[in-house]
This record gives structure tokens, C-alpha cells and sequence, in this order.
């Protein structure tokens, strides 16, 4: 079994609110059922900033737990998340597939290749067109590391950087990962095309 873990808890300063509250939810909506299509279960949802909204947009297939100190940036929610799976996930959970709000075109054809990988050790994560990106396949026996790193806005990254175990799987011709920052930008728009 693989748990998806959605982080969904940041404020969206430069997108002028949190990302999770997009079209009334249907950003959060579609990356919960990418994870759920792709083959995650349980999924669980980090909620934060203005989580009072977000908590009823989270679909009822999917867990919630909040980062209350979400401001301090992705690596809060990503310590939380993984901490609330690592309590709750049954032990037959052998991976983690941690995927962000704010990627709406990164789908559950993307999720099942990286699932497709899923192991205890594995450390994994989606390419494209050369750029590592999300989502990212950490192995049960890293999530205790991975706590232990997470810091600031930068989540895993340091720790995924320093891996000479790291898979990149290249998913180009599935999504851009570009994640949307600025309202009325696609992930196209946002690479130029």
C-alpha cells in the first residue's frame, strides 16, 4: 500500500490566498483524486492557513491533520503529514507519495508511475523536461529523516539532494509540474508557451 500525502496548508501569498481555496476547492478536489485514481490509499490532507475554509472542501475520501505552524513553510506541513501517517498508516503502508495543491496539471497517470515504484526504501520523485519536481515516493524507512530535515520553505529538498538513491522518474509526457503561483496563469503560460 502506498498513502498519499497532500500538502495543502500554505497561505498562497503571491497567488493572493491559499491554494487549496481555488475555484472553490477544485484544485484540492483534483489532487486528492489524483492521488486516490493513481492508486494512494489513505490520503491525507495538510491543512493551515485559513484551514476553517479548507477543511470542508476536503473530499471525504481522504484524512485531514493541521500544521498549526504552517507559516513556517512547506517543511511544517511535510513534518506533520508524515508524522500523522507514520501514527495512523497500518504498517502494510510501505511509501509515501507526497504531492502539492498547487499542481493542477500533474494528474493520476503521473501518481501510478511513480506508485509503480513503491517501496519501503525507495526515494523517488517526477522529472520534467530536465527539472526535478512532484510528486515525491519517500519509503516508510526514511519518514523518521525526513521529519528530522524538514525545515523552512524547502521541505525535502536538502535531503533529497544529498541522495545518491534517488530515482528520477521523467513524466514530461504526462504534465508540465510547473506549479501556478500567480492567478490566471496555467502551468504552460507559466512556461512560456
Amino acid at each position: 500500500m502506498i498513502a498519499g500525502l497532500l500538502l495543502a496548508a500554505g497561505a498562497g501569498r503571491r497567488y493572493g490566498m491559499p491554494k487549496a481555496l481555488v475555484d472553490d476547492g477544485a484544485w484540492l478536489r483534483r489532487a486528492v483524486a489524483a492521488l486516490t485514481d493513481g492508486g494512494c490509499d489513505p490520503v491525507l490532507v495538510v491543512v493551515g492557513a485559513q484551514a476553517d475554509r479548507v477543511l470542508p472542501l476536503v473530499p471525504e475520501t481522504a484524512g485531514t491533520v493541521l500544521a498549526a505552524d504552517w507559516a513556517e513553510g512547506m517543511g511544517a506541513s511535510l513534518r506533520v503529514g508524515l508524522a500523522g501517517l507514520a501514527d495512523s498508516a497500518p504498517p502494510r503502508v510501505q511509501a509515501a507519495l507526497v504531492h502539492l495543491v498547487d499542481l493542477p496539471d500533474v494528474d493520476a497517470s503521473v501518481v501510478r508511475r511513480l506508485v509503480a515504484l513503491a517501496g519501503p526504501a525507495v526515494v523517488a520523485r517526477a522529472g520534467f523536461e530536465s527539472r526535478p519536481g512532484h510528486p515525491v515516493l519517500l519509503g516508510r524507512r526514511h519518514w523518521a529523516d525526513v521529519v528530522a530535515s524538514a525545515r523552512g520553505d524547502r521541505g525535502a529538498r536538502d535531503w533529497l539532494a544529498g541522495r545518491s538513491d534517488l530515482t528520477v522518474v521523467d513524466c514530461s509526457d504526462l504534465a508540465s509540474g510547473i506549479d501556478v503561483d500567480l492567478p490566471h496563469r496555467s502551468p504552460r503560460q507559466s512556461l512560456g508557451e
